[in-house]
């Protein structure tokens, strides 16, 4: 796993053979954040990361100076990863939560800046995950969200929708919570 720009720009990490989640690629990782760049100023803001896996959006978030950012993985080899990741790093503002996201999501009241989503393509539920979020405390006005998903979903007609982006074999379905 690389880290691709901010203060910790460059790092590249050892994902464990073991690891069941499906990293964003390097390539779509970098060309999703050039966009974001242009949509949010990380720098102060709170993040969240969903469905976390090796926690590569969670370290580009704290390399672009999140004042925090919260990262939800409920399967244990990658929330290790993650917290050896930050350790290394010497990460103090990640709040790491091993758990599952839809309990997270029903549980959780208080709203971030930035929410991003990469669910495992194949789970049974994925279609509803965008409106739990949308439908969340986890969100306020100007909330900007962004789920990773496969060309099989449309989240076109979801509330806040406002941009649809391709890279590769990676769809991204950017939403912002009305002001």
């Amino acid at each position: 796993m690389r880290i691709i720009r901010g203060k910790y720009g460059r790092r590249r990490f050892d994902v464990p053979t073991n690891i069941s989640a499906r990293p964003t690629t390097d390539f779509a990782r970098e060309n999703i954040f050039n966009v974001l760049e242009n949509l949010i100023d990380f720098d102060g803001k709170t993040a969240l990361d969903l469905f976390a896996g090796t926690g590569a959006i969670t370290f580009e978030l704290l390399s672009r100076e999140c004042a925090e950012v919260t990262a939800v993985e409920k399967a244990t080899t990658q929330y290790n990863f993650i917290r050896k990741v930050a350790q290394q790093l010497n990460v103090a503002n990640l709040r790491l939560i091993k758990g599952d996201v839809f309990r997270f999501l029903d549980s959780g009241a208080t709203p971030f800046d930035f929410i991003f989503a990469d669910p495992p393509y194949d789970m049974p539920d994925f279609a509803s995950v965008p409106g739990k979020i949308l439908g969340s405390k986890l969100v306020k006005p100007g909330t900007l969200v962004v789920v990773e998903h496969s060309r099989n979903h449309d989240f076109s007609q979801l509330p806040g929708f406002f941009e649809h982006r391709v890279y590769g074999s990676v769809n991204f379905s950017l939403f912002r919570v009305g002001e």
